[in-house]
């Protein structure tokens, strides 16, 4: 019987979700990191505790994939021993044609698993749509498509400070930072400024790039006991600093976010996702009642909904699609994200934005709306954009009650969108389209924009 600690030679046959793969021993699943399916390879196992599966950790390629290559951050690559390798690049010794290959099959698989879509590969593009060097790759430009590593793209790194004042990444599955030699995902910039950083005070570091090129850098010290014993600031009497605004650009227009605020860390993710949202729409009412006239994509007169709304990114969205006297509001539970969506979103008279968290708002929506919105919403579109662990039953049975025409679902994990996918569909709602975007090169991260029509 084997146990921790023990040394197995094991053949992959599949990719599991969260950045793993899968092999067997004694009809026990195992979990290996850092290796490719149709890979033989030597493992030593690290947690044999459940009876279900067990994980190990791969020490040696001993039949290697024709997919592999030599890891994109040398410090993670295989012969480097696991407890130096830094985490947060996972995909990176896999061409990334198949890692996008393997990513679709992620995906497709937990819209099966566990949202009961027998049909979605009807439903979904037959390859990630490419992320090159600069914006004339999204425009098709095939010699940066070509070039383009999945590396260099990261405008926003956190970084963890240890005891000793090291600076770096967790060491994959633990809490052990260490040091960087390099930082190949993060863009030149941001890099540079993580190889000047020394020392600092335990806890995080997060570096930021935003539209202006300059990187900023934001210490997030450990919370410290106080004299009481409660958790602190170990700061008692200071204030925080102020928050500094930024400014990001997508299409053309700026968005003011905190510097520290969220906003997606691919440096064309927002122009993606915009696009791909806008295209969906497009497309989904090219033939159909809907279309305005004018040009617009939805009804302006209608009432929309973007839940989780962040700084009012796809409420500009939507706004730009049903004009400037659009009805949409962006609701985020984040004070300060939600000030700045109001600032962002000027140019629409019918938006607002309204600070609350997402369930209790549409609780309250679903209990207090007139006839009137009701009616506005059935011919609404409802954007979501929620964390990663997925909007949840509670949020999708209100969206489903208030039975909004279409719903458009932005997703960073495939098995808690297939999930509430699930949900929509025993609220009456069929999956229209999916779109997969690989907004994560060299990992094993895959967003995903779910459209949803009520049936």
């Amino acid at each position: 019987m084997s146990g921790t600690g023990d040394l197995l030679d094991l053949d992959i046959t599949g990719v599991a979700h969260g950045g793993v793969f899968v092999a067997r021993h004694e009809g026990r699943v195992v979990f290996v990191p850092d290796t490719i399916p149709g890979e033989r390879v030597r493992v030593r196992l690290t947690d044999t505790a459940k009876s279900s599966f067990w994980r190990a950790e791969t020490l040696e390629v001993l039949d290697a994939s024709p997919h592999r290559q030599l890891h994109v951050w040398r410090q993670a690559d295989v012969d480097v021993p696991p407890e130096q390798r830094p985490g947060g690049a996972d995909f990176g010794h896999i061409s990334l044609e198949h890692q996008r290959r393997l990513k679709l099959e992620v995906l497709l698989d937990a819209l099966h698993r566990f949202g009961g879509v027998s049909d979605a590969t009807a439903s979904i593009e037959s390859a990630l749509p490419i992320l090159g060097e600069s914006t004339d790759a999204l425009a098709g430009d095939p010699v940066a498509e070509e070039t383009f590593d999945g590396t260099a793209w990261r405008t926003r790194v956190s970084l963890h400070v240890d005891a000793d004042g090291n600076i770096g990444q967790y060491a994959a599955r633990s809490h052990r930072v260490v040091p960087l030699e390099d930082l190949p995902l993060a863009t030149a910039e941001v890099e540079q400024a993580a190889l000047e950083l020394r020392g600092g005070e335990p806890g995080r570091l997060d570096l930021v790039q935003p539209a202006d090129g300059r990187v900023r850098v934001l210490p997030r010290p450990e919370r410290r006991p106080d004299a009481g014993g409660r958790r602190g600031s170990g700061r008692r009497g200071r204030r925080a600093p102020e928050a500094e605004t930024v400014i990001e650009r997508v299409d053309g227009r700026e968005f003011r976010v905190d510097a520290g605020g969220f906003w997606q860390v691919h440096r064309l993710a927002a122009h993606s996702l915009t696009r791909t949202v806008t295209e969906a729409l497009q497309s989904l009412r090219a033939d159909g009642p809907i279309r305005q006239s004018g040009g617009l994509w939805i009804d302006p007169e209608a009432s929309h909904l973007d839940l989780y709304g962040g700084v009012g990114l796809f409420a500009a969205t939507l706004g730009t699609l049903g004009g400037p006297s659009t009805r949409v509001t962006s609701v985020e539970s984040d004070p300060r994200a939600t000030d700045h969506a109001g600032e962002n979103l000027v140019d629409w008279v019918g938006a607002r934005a309204e600070t609350g968290r997402v369930d209790r708002w549409l609780a309250r929506l679903e209990a207090e709306a007139s006839a009137i919105e009701r009616e506005r919403l059935s011919r609404g579109v409802v954007l979501l954009d929620p964390p990663r662990s997925g909007a949840g039953r509670e949020v999708v049975e209100h969206i489903t009650a208030l039975a909004p025409a279409t719903v458009v679902y932005v997703a960073c994990d495939p098995v808690a969108l297939a999930r509430d996918i699930a949900t929509f569909r025993a609220g009456g709602y069929d999956l229209a389209r999916v779109d997969a975007l690989d907004l994560f090169p060299n990992s094993h991260h895959v967003e995903a924009v779910a459209v949803l029509t009520r049936g």
